[in-house]
């Protein structure tokens, strides 16, 4: 049985701190301006909704409590039926899909919602205090390498100096501006209104059109030599070949930290057809695997192959891809590993951009790649996240029609 995707909207991503564009907004706010639009644009009744399976990573505050069921509510979704936030750091978004994807194949229901939030100008990431960082027990036992740390490596043993890393991050930027400026976004991008009635943003706000290698030259390096040797000493009991690490990722070559959300109709063909609408893309395979935990950043990589030997394909079947750029040097190691051509790969820009929402990425992909098979008249995408501690997502989709 297949899963079709009818629509999907997100929200524009807002500066992750006081003063940022949704700043003043809660994660309920911004989704139920998101549940309105998914109804307004596709004649949506919420109670043909079997389940909403939406990420979240930090589960505390504002985003406790299952933020997916308190929004949903919130949005007058009362006819829905259950909803359930899941963590799977910032693969969420895309093993929600997946979650969803599989209880369709299994038959259990025919029409869902997925999605995810992150607010993270009001949720700071890790103030849920997990065990992994919390418990010093837990965390002597399982080896946690910062992220920022695991990019250098990367960098080191795939021989990726700083200017490299910082020609990557530029042409996100222009990349980004230019698919603004050109609307590239609208068709998904929904402006979040404040509770004024004013719009409050209807842009991503990271994005600096103006970016240039003389004004990365002047960040400094994210990682100090001294704190980070214990670190890259302990990955070198697990990975071998790591030599001399030199920092080579500034502010300017990472995600930046943003509020966000997204959310998007899945359903079975019979539930697409009760829909009367059309559909606009199939899930064709989902992987979620890891990496090594001291290499957390390159688990969407072995999602990705995972979800390619699921679907019989190869790389050469994929016509465009969405890597989150969780660091330059690991999206930069993901397009050499798998062999993808630079003009197939971001290309509207990504998370050193945009910023990476993390609960709400995976939706975010997901209607940034569609919108783009659609535009270039393309058939297959590929969207692969890693996240912290090796973990990784990935999906593949099609562009799709019903025969009537």
């Amino acid at each position: 049985m297949n899963t079709y995707l009818i629509d999907a909207v997100r929200a524009p991503r807002g500066k992750g701190r006081e003063g940022g564009g949704l700043n003043a907004l809660r994660p309920v706010d911004i989704l139920k301006q998101l549940f309105d639009a998914l109804i307004a644009r596709t004649g949506l009744s919420p109670d043909v909704v079997q389940e909403i399976v939406l990420g979240c990573v930090t589960q505390t505050g504002d985003q406790g409590g299952n933020i997916a069921q308190t929004a949903a509510l919130y949005a007058g979704w009362e006819q829905a039926g259950s909803a359930t936030t899941i963590n799977s750091l910032c693969s969420s978004g895309l093993t929600a899909c997946g979650i969803i994807t599989a209880k369709i194949q299994a038959g259990f229901g025919d029409t869902y919602v997925a999605g995810g939030v992150e607010c993270m100008s009001r949720v700071p990431m890790a103030s849920d205090n997990g065990p992994l960082t919390a418990d010093r027990e837990v965390s002597a036992r399982i080896p946690f390498i910062p992220n920022p740390i695991i990019a250098d490596v990367i960098a080191a043993l795939e021989g990726f100096s700083r200017e490299d890393i910082e020609a990557y991050a530029i042409a996100s930027h222009h990349k980004a501006a230019a698919a603004t400026r050109e609307g590239r976004f609208a068709h998904s991008l929904i402006p979040i209104v404040g509770a004024d009635g004013a719009v409050a943003l209807d842009a991503d706000e990271c994005i600096r059109p103006g970016a240039s290698a003389e004004d990365m030259a002047r960040l400094a390096p994210l990682n100090d030599p001294e704190r980070s040797g214990r670190f890259i000493e302990r990955m070198r009991q697990d990975v071998p070949g790591i030599g001399p690490v030199t920092p080579v990722h500034s502010a300017g070559a990472a995600p930046a930290m943003v509020d966000g959300a997204s959310l998007a109709i899945l359903a079975s063909e019979d539930g697409a057809r009760r829909l009367g609408r059309g559909v606009r893309a199939r899930i064709i395979s989902h992987g979620a695997d890891r990496g090594p935990a001291v290499m957390g950043l390159t688990g969407g990589i072995a999602a990705a192959k995972t979800a390619l030997a699921r679907a019989g394909m190869t790389s050469a079947d994929i016509d465009l891809w969405e890597i989150n750029e969780g660091f330059a040097a690991t999206v930069m190691k993901f397009a050499r590993d798998l062999s993808i051509p630079a003009d197939r790969m971001n290309v509207n820009g990504g998370g050193i951009a945009m910023g990476h929402a993390m609960g709400a990425t995976g939706v975010n992909l997901l209607s940034t790649i569609v919108d783009e098979l659609e535009r270039r008249d393309l058939n297959t995408g590929l969207i692969a996240i890693s996240g912290a501690v090796g973990i990784g997502g990935a999906l593949i989709v099609e562009r799709a029609a019903l025969n009537r």
